[in-house]
Order: C-alpha cells, then sequence, then structure tokens
C-alpha cells in the first residue's frame, strides 16, 4: 500500500465568499488509461489499498457534507472511501482522523452522483490542515476514470 500525492498540492486555490464563511471546493480525481493518478507523484497505477491525498482541507472548517460525482466509470469491481488525515500525521483526540468520513466503501466502478453517506458521523470542526483522501480499494485501477468531490463546511477558524 503506498501513498500518492497530487502535484502542488500546497498551492491549491481556495476562496472565500461574499455570503459569510460558507466554503465549498472541488477536488479532483482521475486515472489514465494504465490507471495512474493523473497530476500525481506516482506513475504506476492506484492500487487495491493505496491512500490518494486529492486535496488538503484547512484548518477551523467545520465539515457538512459531500457531493461526489462519478463522472467516468473507474475499473470494475473497484470502491472507494473518501475522508481525511492530518498533513502533519498526528491524530487528534477530540477529533480523529476518519478515511471514511464522507463515503464508506462505495462502488467506482459506474457512474454516478452520491451523497456523503456514513451515518456514523456528525459535523466536526478540523483543529487542523487534514488531506482529503481517496482509499482505493476491490482492485487496482486499470482504467482511465474521474470523479469530483465537492466538499461543504464553515470556515470559522481554529
Amino acid at each position: 500500500m503506498s501513498t500518492v500525492t497530487k502535484k502542488a498540492i500546497r498551492q491549491m486555490i481556495t476562496f472565500s465568499a461574499a455570503c459569510g464563511n460558507a466554503w465549498t471546493e472541488n477536488f479532483k480525481f482521475a486515472t489514465n488509461a494504465s490507471g495512474g493518478f493523473v497530476d500525481s507523484d506516482q506513475a504506476t497505477a492506484v492500487a487495491s489499498g493505496d491512500v490518494v491525498r486529492i486535496g488538503i482541507l484547512p484548518a477551523g472548517l467545520s465539515l457538512q457534507t459531500a457531493i461526489v460525482a462519478i463522472n467516468d466509470a473507474f475499473t470494475a469491481s473497484s470502491t472507494g472511501k473518501l475522508g481525511f488525515v492530518y498533513v502533519d500525521g498526528v491524530d487528534d483526540a477530540t477529533v480523529p482522523q476518519d478515511d471514511d468520513y464522507f463515503l464508506v466503501a462505495t462502488s467506482l466502478a459506474t457512474a454516478a452522483r452520491l451523497v456523503a453517506n456514513n451515518p456514523a458521523v456528525k459535523p466536526v470542526k478540523l483543529p487542523k490542515d487534514a488531506y482529503l483522501v481517496l482509499t482505493n480499494g476491490g482492485a487496482t485501477q486499470a482504467a482511465a476514470g474521474e470523479l469530483t468531490a465537492m466538499i461543504f463546511g464553515v470556515l470559522s477558524g481554529v
């Protein structure tokens, strides 16, 4: 199992709106025909069990929900979990890292539009920066696929 990181992840631009502290951001995960994460630091295919960092969620963000659009289906039998892990790698007792905060193991093999489906979580406020991570399961990616994770929250600072 490896960790794959989107290139220039720290240079991604985030915006606030004139509507106060409402926050939303789109994060893209796409694979090429060989199953490699496009625009990443790894040239090989994303394997089952790999953790893919697709963006950074800022400290002080209260996570509300997510919509995940699977625009182009991935490899047959592949699944994904969507959650967060802290950039510094250190867990927090109050808000533990949760690799399936938004999506529990969900099929990536069919185009779909999904709403966050983990009933075991409630909105939490991130005490520090966290990576938005997709954990690939079921199969090694071997086809071109694309998803967009739209994360919604309230940015109120730490």
